[in-house]
């Protein structure tokens, strides 16, 4: 078989063993495998494969990402979502929707102190679900606004997608983190204004909470002391120059276990809180390293038969706009984000449609945000939504298709916010282009 034949024979294997039920990992590591062994011979591929997961994983900017879940286990454990959740609601709660809102600034709020959007969405939907119910939400609203509020975790600084685009392309993974901030911040404030347009459509009077006073709502501002400590600390030492990325990590893993270590709780809960950190950190670090080796054999094949070479110089003659070709780009991951994660998403794409961003010019930060925005929805639309079934786990009384319909609203939502960073790429490109010791 020539080259060609045997890339489109390996890429059919993956969605064939996909399809019978085998982890991404493996489908993409048995795929390219076969494809180096038939271009190249078994004895090839043993012996390339013998050093090969040390060189992958070897890479120091990857230590980073098993602190920064780490750092967001911590938080989770000393109670940072509960606290915000109870700022925010003092604030918005008496607005129509207010809840709601409360639980995406939550959200937002904890992103800053986690890389996870299921942990997000967790930490959020286990305090924020129960306190709509009471108030006689709109099951699918208020299971909708902490699904979507969860994706968050994957856009605002520090995020393990973030880190895991600049690990996967060689970007600037300091200008990947900063440049999640505005995005970060203009998602949310549409999810907000979109709230509130549902729920004056969707009896706004019945979803009113109690409303506090001025001097209530600015005491509890000291709740929040957590979450900006957190975020002064990795986002702003980054952005000064201060410390890498991977530095950023460890000093806001410690901090959060300091936090852990002084909130008020019995000797054995605080040692379940680390063990439950720490076993959780590990069991998410080896899914991505697992993702990247079957994803990096795969793409050394890919680069062996030099398919992203030839896209990439195909692409580059067409007499198509190049913003046009970015965008069909971005359609890919619509139907990958219906059956597969955002890591193995980005495993599998990159290869092949980076080499033809940077061809056409583009810039590699800006597309990485909008490749992250894709794969933010792919977590909240079916049939593999992921938040959208942690949250079906916490909210047993609502069905599931129930949440998949809330989750719809905010479908339109994202799109609106990738459509703006599209159009805008300063949204994306202003913060990192004014980092010190960059």
């Amino acid at each position: 078989m020539d080259e060609i034949t045997v890339a489109l024979v390996a890429t059919g294997l993956i969605f064939v063993l996909l399809a019978l039920g085998t982890p991404v990992f493996a489908a993409l590591a048995v795929a390219g495998a076969f494809g180096i062994a038939t271009i190249e011979g078994l004895d090839f591929v043993l012996n390339r494969l013998k050093a090969f997961s040390y060189s992958q994983t070897s890479a120091y900017l990857l230590t980073v990402i098993p602190l920064f879940i780490l750092m967001g286990s911590f938080a989770q454990q000393a109670g940072v979502g509960l606290r915000l959740f109870d700022v925010a609601r003092k604030w918005v709660g008496h607005l129509p929707g207010g809840l709601a809102v409360a639980s995406v600034l939550t959200s937002a709020g904890f992103a800053a102190t986690s890389g996870s959007s299921v942990a997000t969405a967790a930490t959020v939907g286990a305090v924020a679900i129960p306190e709509m119910k009471k108030a006689g939400y709109d099951r699918r609203l208020s299971a909708g606004a902490v699904a979507a509020g969860g994706v968050l975790g994957v856009l605002i600084p520090p995020s393990v997608l973030l880190i895991f685009y600049a690990a996967l392309t060689e970007v600037s993974a300091g200008k990947m983190l900063v440049a999640g901030v505005l995005p970060g911040l203009l998602s949310t404030l549409v999810f907000i204004v979109g709230i509130f347009v549902i729920a004056t459509r969707i009896a706004p009077s019945s979803m009113l909470a109690q409303k506090y006073g001025w001097w209530e709502r600015i005491v509890s501002l000291k709740q929040a002391w957590q979450v900006a400590v957190l975020f002064v600390v990795v986002l702003g030492g980054i952005y000064l120059g201060f410390v890498t990325p991977t530095e950023a990590g460890a000093v806001g893993a410690f901090t959060a276990f300091l936090m852990l270590v002084f909130t008020r709780q019995s000797k054995m809960r605080l040692w379940r809180a680390i063990n439950g950190s720490l076993r959780s950190s590990i069991t998410t670090t080896v899914m991505i390293v697992f993702t990247m080796l079957g994803a990096g054999i795969f793409s050394y094949f890919l680069t062996l038969v030099q398919v992203p070479q030839l896209i990439a110089g195909y692409v580059t003659t067409l007499e198509l706009s190049p913003l046009l070709i970015i965008g069909l780009f971005l359609l890919v991951y619509l139907p990958l984000g219906m059956f597969l994660d955002a890591f193995s998403m980005l495993v599998i794409t990159l290869p092949v449609m980076f080499p033809t961003v940077t061809a056409l010019g583009f810039d590699p930060i800006w597309f990485g945000i909008l490749a992250v925005k894709m794969c933010e929805i792919g977590l909240i639309t079916p049939p593999v939504g992921l938040n959208v079934f942690v949250i079906a786990g916490i909210d047993r009384e609502t069905p599931l298709v129930d949440i998949f319909r809330g989750a719809g609203w905010f479908v339109v939502m994202e799109i609106v916010t990738t459509l703006l960073i599209f159009f805008f790429p300063v949204i994306v490109t202003s913060l990192p282009e004014t980092m010190l010791g960059k």
